[in-house]
């Protein structure tokens, strides 16, 4: 099985009745019901309100892969377990970075750059899956609409990604990199813009497929603790 954290501020939903209505559950809750389809995933949630934003030791030593939603609450964060975080991805944990989590504190570690783009409101997104023959791209239709998405526009202040998996097109004629790959250290990092709180994107099934998708391709092989990989053996001199 592969075990997932969806970690999510929970905070737009606890305030507005308007996301509470899109949401009942949090988007966290959302992502979690439908991963659990599969019989391959199961996942638990963790919040920003919960002690250690709900991510101990414990939690990211069982967490093969951590989806990450976030808005306006990144400085909220400790910068202690950001760099929990970060140490995780780097010893094999997979990463999911969903929407404006682009400017949360791990993806940001592990870019090394602002993350910072160009965004509005209330647009038309066309996502285009310009590399098909990724794992995270399988059974994924060559472009699908969202009817109303933020728009996010380049320049995004990103390191090259090792692939674009897909691109969005908006009405008003912006284009971006909207599912990109890393790799840092042992860990699969996959960045994906749609999924704005106000939007009902996470309910949209390629949406779902391409994050379920991401989780599989995302899972480690191996993680490593201090003294190396549990899996292999030293190099004898």
């Amino acid at each position: 099985m592969i075990r997932v954290t969806v970690w999510n501020e929970n905070v737009h939903e606890r305030e507005h009745q308007g996301v509470r209505d899109i949401y009942p559950d949090g988007i966290h809750g959302c992502i979690a019901k439908f991963l659990e389809l599969d019989e391959e995933i199961v996942a638990k949630t963790a919040t920003l309100e919960m002690p250690s934003h709900g991510l101990t030791d414990e939690v990211l030593e069982n967490t093969d892969v951590l989806i990450w939603w976030a808005h306006c609450h990144h400085h909220e964060v400790s910068d202690e377990i950001a760099k929990k975080v970060q140490q995780a991805v780097l010893k094999g944990m997979g990463l999911i970075v969903l929407h404006s989590g682009h400017l949360c504190k791990p993806f940001t570690l592990l870019m090394g750059t602002s993350c910072t783009l160009k965004w509005r409101d209330n647009d038309r997104e066309r996502v285009w899956c310009c590399n098909p023959g990724h794992p995270i791209a399988k059974a994924i239709p060559e472009q699908f609409e969202i009817p109303v998405e933020e728009m996010y526009g380049e320049f995004f202040d990103i390191p090259n990604p090792d692939e674009v998996v897909f691109l969005g097109w908006f009405k008003g004629g912006e284009v971006f990199r909207s599912g990109v790959t890393f790799t840092r250290g042992r860990g699969r990092i996959f960045y994906f813009q749609p999924g704005h709180e106000w939007n009902p994107t996470y309910h949209i099934e390629p949406v779902q497929k391409i994050i379920t998708n991401a989780v599989k391709w995302a899972a480690p092989t191996c993680r490593i603790d201090e003294i190396g990989c549990p899996n292999t053996q030293p190099l004898e001199k």
